[in-house]
């Protein structure tokens, strides 16, 4: 099994990089969406955060307003502390059940962890490479704000309550700057596939 861990910084294009590398063939877990499985109603860890925060962080259907669970949590680090204890160790267990689904499907598949908290929920000795996405503060600070209508100060508490973006980029195996035009991404994104490959290969050798 070849896992790949994917991380970044918020809004450094992760995400975008993700589907690229779909769509050159590998596979991917993403631990946003096992977050939000997580938190369906009904779930232990809705349970838990429900009776920790508040019935008013709930939409008319039941499940977390999620705009409004950020909203107390990100100005908060004993806050943030706790969210994460909640989700974190779930989430671990959820991508190894659904990493060795894909394993016995696809064996000789790559898979792509994409996993925004990598380093801060301590997945890094869990997959064999880490790809860290990454541009400056201020793209960072501008795609936040267009994007998702923060304030320049929400989006500035945001990208502070991660790791330094600089300890990511030191610790990783190939790092991708997304500072420059789509078409540059894409060129990086190809050199980075076929160092994936090598490594793949590289590491099936070494099994063999």
């Amino acid at each position: 099994m070849f896992k790949v861990g994917l991380t970044g910084g918020i809004a450094c294009g992760k995400s975008t990089v993700a589907r690229m590398l779909v769509n050159k063939g590998a596979l991917l877990i993403d631990a946003d969406q096992l977050s939000r499985e997580l938190v369906e109603p009904g779930k232990p860890a809705w349970v838990e955060i429900v009776d920790w925060l508040g019935e008013d962080v709930l939409r008319k259907d039941g499940s977390l307003d999620r705009v409004r669970v950020a909203g107390l949590v990100f100005g908060s680090d004993l806050n943030l502390q706790k969210l994460n204890a909640i989700i974190h160790p779930r989430v671990k267990e959820l991508f190894k059940e659904r990493s060795n689904e894909l394993w016995e499907k696809y064996p000789d598949r790559i898979q792509i962890w994409d996993i925004p908290l990598l380093f801060e929920a301590c997945f890094q000795d869990m997959v064999n490479f880490i790809i860290v996405v990454a541009c400056s503060e201020e793209n960072q600070i501008k795609r936040l704000t267009d994007r998702d209508g923060m304030t320049s100060d929400e989006a500035i508490r945001r990208i502070r309550s991660q790791l330094e973006l600089k300890k990511k980029v030191d610790a990783a195996d190939f790092v991708i700057n997304n500072d420059g035009a789509a078409g540059l991404l894409e060129e990086r994104v190809d050199l980075l596939w076929k160092k994936i490959k090598g490594w793949h290969q590289g590491v099936r050798r070494q099994e063999k």
